[in-house]
């Protein structure tokens, strides 16, 4: 007889993770409210506090690398253009 595993939204970890940090109630009581391992929700509890930084710095990294991103892709069209105008010529002779 196998245990089927469950998959949790991330709504419900955030949820279980945050009440973690509250510390409201002990692990034993979060993991018998939830029917989780505690060490499960610490788990989740630890992965919340160490991404919660991005959050707020984030959007500057990503404007950061869709900038470069644009660019580039400027670049290779500016090159593609070429090399079909430069093609169109060759075969029309």
């Amino acid at each position: 007889m196998s245990k089927k595993r469950r998959n949790h939204s991330a709504s419900f970890k955030a949820k279980v993770a945050l009440s973690a940090i509250k510390g409201d109630k002990t692990m034993g009581e979060l993991s018998e409210i939830y029917t989780l391992n505690p060490v499960q929700i610490q788990k989740w509890k630890k992965q919340l506090l160490e991404g919660s930084a991005d959050v707020f710095g984030a959007t500057k990294r990503i404007e950061k690398n869709h900038e470069t991103e644009v660019k580039d892709l400027h670049a290779k069209i500016g090159q593609l253009t070429m090399e079909r105008d430069f093609l169109s010529k060759a075969f029309s002779r």
